[in-house]
C-alpha cells in the first residue's frame, strides 16, 4: 500500500471538458521500468465517474498498436501497469516521452482519453564505442597539439544523460569538451606539456563520461599512446677512462677490454659506432676496436720490454653526427712462461677402507723451470677430500689418509694435486690420482621390508612359488653374496621346514604342502639374510603368511539329525496359526567369510502352499491356517546353501505330523517308516539281529518267568486286600485331567521351540542309546493303566527290561511301534512272551 500512495502521489492527472468526440480526458504520469501491476492511477475517482458504471458500461481500454502497456480493473477503478515500459525503446532520445490510449464504456456509449507520460529514471550507463583507443604522438610534438576523441552515449535524457567528461591523468594533456548545434559533443585532448620517449614511451589514459543521474552512472575508455622517438640525445660513454691489463705474449684477437656509449634516442637514432682517434702509430698497429661492439683487441705482438703502457683514444659516434671520447689505458703485465711439472714417483691402489688415518697413498715430485719468486711452488689437493699433502725434501711431497674410510658411501677417489707458482699471475699444473677403496665385510645383509606378508589360496599345490623376500648387501664381491635360510621354528607342533622351503639364492619361499585353512590360517615364519665374508654377517626377517579361505566344505546340518536307523518327526497342531514355527534347521560351514554365508531354501514339499523355509535363519513356518484336508505326513526337503563361488549345498529331509492328538499320529506313524530306503545291508542286520534275540531270549527266560510269578502273587495280594492301585507314569511326565474335548488323559514331554513366542509338543528323540525310551505315551482309564506306546531305539537290554516294567504295572495291552524295521522281528518276541 505503501508504494501503491508513493507512485500515485508521483502521478499527476488532467481533466479537460468535453469535445465533440471525447466525453473526457486524463493525463498521468509514472517512471519507467515499473514492474507489472504497479499503481497508475484511479481513473474512476479523476472521471467522476462510479465503478458500477465502469462494471455496468463494460469499461475497456482501445489502444493504437500491438502494445498495451497499461490495463483496467474495473472493480477497483484504477489504472495498473499491464506491461514493463522501457521509455529509450518507447521514445528514444524524444522528450517528454508519452502514449495515449481510450477508455470506452457502453449504455451509453462514453469515450475518454487517457494520456500517460513516461518519466525516465537513470537506467542506462554511457558507452563509448570503442573499448580502447590507440594513439602514435612523435616526442617532439609541440604543446598545443589537439587530439579529437569519438565522444560516449547514454540513451537516458535529460539529467540522466552524461553531463561531464573527465581525463586522467592529465600531467601532459587537458580535455576540452564543445557542444554541437544537434546536442552532441565534441571531445579534444590537447597536448599541454612535450614528451620524453626517454623517460616514457607509453601513456595510458582513462577518459571517463558521468551522467547526472542519481545514482550517478559513468563509462570508460582506455587511450593508449605511444610515443615515437626523435633524434634529440648525444651518445654519452659509460666510463671516462677505462684501465686494462694485457700479457706480453697475448696472441693477436685477445680482447683487452671493451668500451661502450649509450644513446636514449630509439632505432636508428640510437645506434652508435666506435673508432680510434688521436694515437700515435705504434699503438694504433698494436690495437683495434670493433666498429659495432666496441671490443678493443690484440692486433700485433706485446713486448714488455719495449712499452709498458698505451693510451686510446675512442670516439663513439650516432648517425646524426653527436659523438663522445673516452680514454682507454692499456698495462703491459710481464708473463710467467713456465709452469710447474708433477711427477708422481710412487703410489698405492687400492687401499683398504678400514685403514688408519695418515697412511701414506702417494709420493709426488714437482719442479718449476722458471727462478726466483716464479719458481717457488706450493703443492695442495682439494680439502673437501680426507688427504693432505706433507712436504718432505725439497720438490718433494707425501699424500696421506687424513681420516677414515667407508667404501659403501664413497668407493673410490678423483684426487686432484695441484702445484701452483709465486709468479704473477701464477701458473698451475695438475693430476688427478684415482684411488680404489678395497671392501671390508662390516655391513650386514638388510632387507627391503621390515616385515612380509603374503597371502596364499588354500589347497594349493605343493611346490608353488608363494613370494620372495630381498635383501641387499651394501658391500661388494664375497662380502656381498647373500644366502638365505629358514630358522627353525615350531608351527602347530611341526618344524617349519614341513610347511615351506627357501631358494638360498632367490630369496624365493615355495610352499612344500597342501594348505588347509580349517586347520591353520597363518604362517610365522622367520628368513635369515646372510652374506658371504669372513665372518659373515646376517639379519632376520619376520614373515607372515596368511592361508585364504576356499569353498571347499559344504554345510553340515546339525539339526534336525539325520540317522539312518530313526524317524524324526515334527507335530504340527491343526489349529496352528499362519507364522506358526514347527522347527528350525541349524547348519554350519567350517569355511569362513562368505565361504560360510548360509541360505536355506525349501527344494521339495508334499504341500509347497503350507510351509515355508526362512531365507536366513532356516525356520520352518507355517505361511497358511492348517486345515483338515491337509495331509498328516508332511515330508520336507531342505537345501542349505553357502556363499561361496561355486556354492555348495547339503540337503536335510523334515518330516512333519500335522494332528491335534496323538492317536492319530500313532496311526500314520508307522507309514513314515516305510518311506526310508532299505540299504543294501538290510538282509544282514535282520539275521544279526534274529541270532543276539533268540541268545539273549534264552538267557533271561528263567529271571523273567520268576519275576513273573512273584509280582503276579504281590498283584493278587493288593487286588484282594482292597487298596487303591497306582498308576506308574514314567520320570518327567504327569497325569493331568483333562478339560477339552478328549475323553481320555494323556501325558506328554513339553518342548520349547526355537521360537521364544510359541511352544509345541513333539515326538522325543532318543539322546542316547542307553535310554529306557525315546518317548514315552500313556492311557488312563478308571485309574487303570491299560495301554502303552513305546517309540524305541534301544539295545535289546535295555527294550526287555523295559517291557518288564510295563508288564510289572499289570498293562493289559501293549503295542509296540518302532523307527527301525530291523527291530520288528526282536519286538514281536518280547510282545508275545509278554
Amino acid at each position: 500500500m505503501a508504494t501503491q500512495k508513493k507512485r500515485k502521489e508521483n502521478s499527476s492527472f488532467l481533466f479537460f471538458p468535453f469535445s465533440s468526440n471525447m466525453t473526457g480526458q486524463a493525463r498521468y504520469s509514472v517512471p519507467e521500468e515499473q514492474a507489472e501491476g504497479s499503481f497508475v492511477g484511479n481513473i474512476a475517482r479523476d472521471l467522476g465517474l462510479d465503478v458500477a458504471r465502469l462494471v455496468s458500461g463494460k469499461a475497456r481500454i482501445i489502444t493504437k498498436g500491438s502494445r498495451q502497456y497499461v490495463d483496467l480493473n474495473r472493480d477497483k477503478g484504477r489504472l495498473v501497469i499491464k506491461e514493463r515500459i522501457d521509455r529509450e525503446d518507447l521514445c528514444g532520445k524524444t522528450t517528454p516521452c508519452s502514449f495515449s490510449f481510450e477508455v470506452i464504456l457502453e449504455n451509453p456509449i462514453l469515450l475518454y482519453r487517457v494520456t500517460v507520460e513516461v518519466i525516465d529514471i537513470n537506467d542506462n550507463s554511457p558507452s563509448f564505442p570503442k573499448d580502447e583507443i590507440s594513439l602514435k604522438i612523435a616526442e617532439n610534438a609541440a604543446s598545443g597539439t589537439r587530439f579529437s576523441l569519438e565522444s560516449a552515449d547514454d540513451p537516458d535524457v535529460v539529467i540522466n544523460d552524461i553531463q561531464k567528461y573527465v581525463l586522467k591523468p592529465s600531467d601532459h594533456f587537458k580535455l576540452e569538451v564543445q557542444s554541437q548545434p544537434d546536442g552532441g559533443k565534441f571531445i579534444e585532448m590537447v597536448l599541454q606539456n612535450p614528451l620524453d620517449r626517454e623517460k616514457e614511451e607509453t601513456h595510458t589514459l582513462v577518459l571517463i563520461a558521468s551522467d547526472g543521474g542519481e545514482p550517478h552512472r559513468s563509462g570508460t575508455v582506455r587511450i593508449h599512446i605511444t610515443v615515437l622517438d626523435a633524434n634529440d640525445n648525444v651518445p654519452v660513454c659509460s666510463q671516462p677512462v677505462y684501465k686494462a691489463d694485457v700479457k706480453e705474449n697475448s696472441p693477436e684477437g685477445t680482447v683487452v677490454t671493451t668500451v661502450s656509449a649509450n644513446d636514449a634516442d630509439k632505432g636508428v637514432n640510437g645506434e652508435v659506432t666506435y673508432s680510434i682517434a688521436h694515437v700515435a702509430k705504434e699503438a694504433k698497429q698494436l690495437f683495434e676496436v670493433n666498429v659495432k661492439t666496441g671490443e678493443i683487441k690484440v692486433a700485433g705482438k706485446l713486448d714488455f720490454e719495449k712499452s709498458k703502457t698505451y693510451q686510446l683514444n675512442v670516439k663513439a659516434s650516432d648517425h646524426g653526427g653527436y659523438t663522445d671520447t673516452c680514454k682507454v689505458l692499456i698495462e703491459i703485465v710481464d708473463v710467467n712462461d713456465n709452469a710447474p711439472v708433477i711427477n708422481v714417483m710412487s703410489f698405492s691402489s687400492p687401499v683398504p677402507e678400514d685403514s688408519a688415518s695418515g697412511t701414506t697413498v702417494a709420493i709426488i715430485n714437482v719442479i718449476d723451470a722458471d727462478s726466483e719468486q716464479n719458481g717457488q711452488i706450493t703443492c695442495t689437493t682439494d680439502s673437501s677430500l680426507p688427504f693432505k699433502i706433507k712436504s718432505t725434501l725439497t720438490n718433494y711431497y707425501a699424500l696421506v689418509t687424513d681420516s677414515s674410510f667407508d667404501r659403501e658411501v664413497v668407493p673410490e677417489y678423483n684426487i686432484t694435486v695441484r702445484a701452483t707458482d709465486s709468479g704473477s699471475p701464477p701458473l698451475s699444473s695438475t693430476t688427478i690420482l684415482r684411488l680404489r677403496i678395497s671392501d671390508v665385510n662390516d655391513n650386514a645383509p638388510l632387507f627391503d621390508q621390515i616385515s612380509y606378508v603374503s597371502y596364499v589360496t588354500e589347497n594349493n599345490s605343493p611346490g608353488m612359488s608363494i613370494f620372495s623376500v630381498k635383501a641387499q648387501d651394501i658391500d661388494w664381491n664375497q662380502n656381498a653374496r647373500i644366502s638365505y635360510l629358514l630358522e627353525e621354528t615350531q608351527i602347530n607342533g611341526s618344524p617349519t621346514s614341513s610347511y615351506v622351503s627357501i631358494n638360498s639364492e632367490t630369496g624365493a619361499i615355495h610352499a612344500v604342502r597342501s594348505f588347509d585353512y580349517e586347520q591353520i590360517k597363518q604362517l610365522q615364519l622367520v628368513v635369515k639374510a646372510q652374506d658371504g665374508g669372513s665372518p659373515p654377517l646376517s639379519s632376520n626377517v619376520s614373515v607372515k603368511i596368511m592361508i585364504q579361505d576356499q569353498n571347499d566344505n559344504p554345510p553340515q546340518v546339525l539339526y534336525p539329525v539325520q540317522t539312518g536307523g530313526s524317524l524324526v518327526a515334527e507335530m504340527v497342531p491343526r489349529s496352528a496359526d499362519v507364522g506358526y514355527l514347527v522347527t528350525k534347521v541349524v547348519a554350519v560351514d567350517v569355511d569362513s567369510g562368505q565361504n560360510a554365508w548360509l541360505s536355506y531354501k525349501l527344494q521339495k514339499a508334499t504341500d509347497r502352499a503350507l510351509f515355508e523355509v526362512g531365507l536366513q535363519n532356516g525356520e520352518i513356518r507355517t505361511i497358511r491356517q492348517v486345515t483338515d484336508k491337509d495331509a498328516v505326513k508332511q515330508r520336507l526337503t531342505v537345501i542349505v546353501e553357502d556363499n561361496g563361488q561355486p556354492s555348495r549345498s547339503a540337503t536335510v529331509i523334515v518330516n512333519v505330523a500335522v494332528a491335534d492328538s496323538f492317536p492319530e499320529v500313532l496311526s500314520e506313524f508307522t507309514d513314515f517308516t516305510h518311506d526310508k530306503e532299505y540299504n543294501d545291508n538290510l538282509t544282514f542286520y535282520l539275521v544279526l539281529a534274529l541270532a543276539v534275540v533268540s541268545f539273549l531270549f534264552i538267557t533271561c527266560l528263567v529271571v523273567i518267568i520268576s519275576v513273573k510269578i512273584y509280582r503276579w502273587r504281590q498283584s493278587r495280594v493288593l487286588y484282594h486286600s482292597n487298596l487303591p492301585v497306582i498308576p506308574y507314569y514314567p520320570p518327567r511326565y504327569s497325569d493331568t485331567l483333562g478339560t477339552g474335548t478328549l475323553q481320555h488323559v494323556y501325558n506328554y514331554e513339553v518342548c520349547r521351540t526355537t521360537d521364544s513366542r510359541k511352544s509345541d509338543c513333539k515326538f522325543g528323540r532318543a539322546g542316547s542309546q542307553n535310554l529306557f525310551a525315546a518317548f514315552r505315551f500313556s492311557y488312563t482309564d478308571s485309574k487303570l493303566l491299560r495301554y502303552a506306546v513305546i517309540f524305541s531305539t534301544l539295545d535289546s537290554i535295555s527294550f526287555y527290561i523295559t517291557c518288564l516294567c510295563i508288564r510289572i504295572q499289570n498293562l493289559k495291552k501293549i503295542k509296540l511301534l518302532t523307527f527301525s524295521d530291523n527291530d520288528m522281528l526282536l519286538y514281536y518276541f518280547t510282545c508275545t512272551f509278554i
